[in-house]
């Protein structure tokens, strides 16, 4: 802090105007400077975040489901999905390998929400977040194969439920923050889907998506 008693010392010295005028332009500088190079330094830390053109994350948990109204506040900041529109459940996203949490891949990093009777889902990741809709299955696919759907073939888990297993293939209709330059790209997924009762109302997922900015063929 600059005192009174400082300011009359300069006046005393000579004129005081010169010594006052390199002080302020010390500061103006300093404050330039900083302004500069913060924009410089945010993108040096979220190229230091970006993933890789190819990363893989793990959806493990149970499935909770999102009653209307009570999805992200600001719905993680996309326009393609609704996550507050009571047609989505979530569960949990683990880091395998590609973005810089993979160093410790028994961490919770996000929410994974889908539509049980829907095409869409949301990934909230650290930085930013994506939306991906499910391509259909193609026609002429045995169901057996699983291919973009689960196997027609499930498999008895001996205490009344059952696990579907399956692959899908999404594109990527938005994706903000770190992961824009994934926007367009496409999710390879491979699921083995656990589920629990009967009547199809009790899933614990085991998930794993390999995304990338290219697209799918």
């Amino acid at each position: 802090m600059i005192t009174n008693q400082a300011l009359n010392n300069q006046s005393k010295s000579g004129n005081g105007q010169e010594p006052t005028n390199i002080q302020r332009r010390t500061l103006i500088g300093g404050a330039l400077a900083a302004l500069l190079a913060s924009p410089v330094r945010l993108m040096a830390e979220e190229n230091d975040r970006r993933p890789n053109n190819l990363f893989i994350l793990l959806l493990k948990g149970l499935y909770q489901p999102v009653p209307v109204g009570d999805g992200p506040a600001d719905n993680l900041g996309l326009s393609a999905v609704n996550l507050s529109d009571g047609s989505y459940s979530r569960t949990l996203i683990y880091p395998v390998f590609g973005i810089p949490e993979s160093r410790d891949q028994d961490s919770v990093i996000g929410k994974f929400y889908a539509q049980f009777t829907g095409n869409l889902c949301a990934y909230d990741l650290p930085g930013g977040a994506i939306a991906m809709k499910f391509n259909d299955p193609p026609a002429g696919v045995p169901p057996e194969l699983g291919f973009n759907n689960f196997s027609s073939l499930s498999f008895p888990d001996g205490q009344g439920g059952s696990y579907l297993e399956g692959t899908f293939e999404l594109v990527i209709l938005e994706a903000t923050g770190i992961y824009r330059a994934f926007q367009g790209g496409h999710n390879h997924m491979v699921d083995r889907l656990h589920q629990l009762d009967a009547a199809g109302t009790k899933f614990d997922e085991f998930c794993f998506c390999n995304i990338s900015e290219y697209q799918f063929p």
